[in-house]
């Protein structure tokens, strides 16, 4: 569920007293303000502990200046009345807070509208959100879903995929091994050396995390169904495996299609056009239990080993036989490192996996995570 934006008024007053609190040397940074702007929605805006507690998290103040934070709130979120006496703090506020204009009580107001209404709801998407703390272009890019860009916005994130895919290539395992200059010493190789050397520590072994590309398989869905995103998906798949060299790309809709060989280095859009000519039935329909059910005859045994990722770009809209395509998984999934299928359709909120070759993919797959922006992508790239 989409958690419903807080008002105009109610924003500018938290953005008010986060001002008061800085005033008083208590740090809070904006994405502090966002944050604590969206988490009064979640509370019972009419219970004033709720909301300083809601507040005092999500603006991360210390525990040394909870007494300093509890007196501002009650002077900028009184109720009317005269305002409470300090519970003497450490130190005194360094100016008393500017009266806010307009409503003098936010949550009064935010309450009147909950009682009227039964919700706070979003605002007008047709007007201007004023106050607003706004987003860079690339940042809102990495948000914006693949079948909404616009062609200038599809080079860009071609573009921005390159950039992420290379978070492989620098990326560090979690194993030490063996290297000569590391940044950990190996007390038992040490020792081990020093017995050749009179028991002198003169020569010290070292360890260090390596930079480990892994191994991919991915199988990327070409249906029409796919067709908003396959793309982008492919454009990445690419860039994978310009960093990630042990990658084997397959394309499959009604049949499977091996990409790798087609693959020309440095040359994305050549690549692309290949594909959409050559693979056979591309943008048509998917049987994906078929298909898989090919790579496991035809590819498994070669492509998979112990230490691979397999990569599954699909909607999961299938028209075939899922008896196979739980077949095809439980081989795939008994000699594969994990298995990962990724979902476009999961970037939106009401989505739910009840497509037949989703219900039948989901008890065999290690990860189901959503592959419909930017954002997503990265996430992948964390997880493996």
């Amino acid at each position: 569920m989409i958690p419903h934006r807080p008002p105009a008024d109610l924003i500018a007053h938290v953005a008010h007293f986060a001002g008061e609190l800085r005033g008083a040397g208590i740090p809070v940074a904006l994405g502090d303000e966002i944050d604590a702007a969206n988490s009064l929605p979640a509370v019972d805006i009419g219970d004033r502990d709720d909301v300083r507690l809601a507040l005092r998290t999500s603006l991360k103040v210390e525990h040394r200046a909870w007494p300093m934070f509890d007196h501002l709130f009650d002077l900028s979120w009184h109720t009317g009345g005269p305002s409470p006496d300090p519970p003497a703090p450490r130190k005194p506020p360094q100016r008393a807070p500017r009266p806010w204009p307009g409503h003098s009580n936010p949550l009064a107001e935010v309450a009147r509208t909950i009682a009227e209404h039964g919700r706070v709801g979003p605002p007008d998407p047709a007007a201007p959100e004023a106050g607003r703390p706004g987003y860079s272009p690339r940042a809102l890019l990495r948000r914006k879903s693949f079948d909404r860009c616009t062609d200038d916005e599809l080079r860009e994130m071609e573009r921005l995929l390159t950039h992420v895919a290379r978070k492989l290539a620098t990326r560090r395992s979690r194993r030490l091994v063996p290297t000569p200059h590391g940044r950990t010493v190996d007390l038992r190789r040490s020792f081990r050396r020093a017995l050749a050397q009179d028991g002198e520590l003169i020569d010290l072994a070292r360890r260090d995390r390596p930079v480990e590309l892994p191994r991919l398989v991915v199988l990327c869905d070409t249906s029409g169904s796919m067709d908003p995103y396959s793309r982008l998906l492919l454009t990445f798949v690419l860039a994978l495996g310009k960093v990630a060299r042990r990658t084997e790309t397959f394309a499959f809709n009604t049949s499977l299609t091996r990409l790798t060989p087609w693959i020309a280095a440095g040359n994305v859009a050549a690549t692309l056009s290949r594909f959409a000519r050559e693979v056979e039935d591309w943008s048509g329909g998917t049987r994906i239990g078929e298909c898989l059910a090919g790579f496991v005859a035809d590819h498994l045994r070669t492509a998979v080993s112990g230490d691979t990722s397999v990569l599954i770009f699909s909607d999961g809209l299938d028209r075939g036989d899922t008896g196979e395509l739980e077949k095809a998984l439980l081989a795939i999934r008994r000699r594969a490192r994990r298995v990962i299928w990724l979902n476009p359709l999961m970037g939106d909120s009401r989505y739910r996996p009840e497509a037949r070759g989703m219900k039948t993919a989901l008890p065999h797959v290690d990860h189901l995570a959503p592959a419909h922006n930017l954002e997503a992508l990265e996430n992948l790239v964390d997880l493996l």
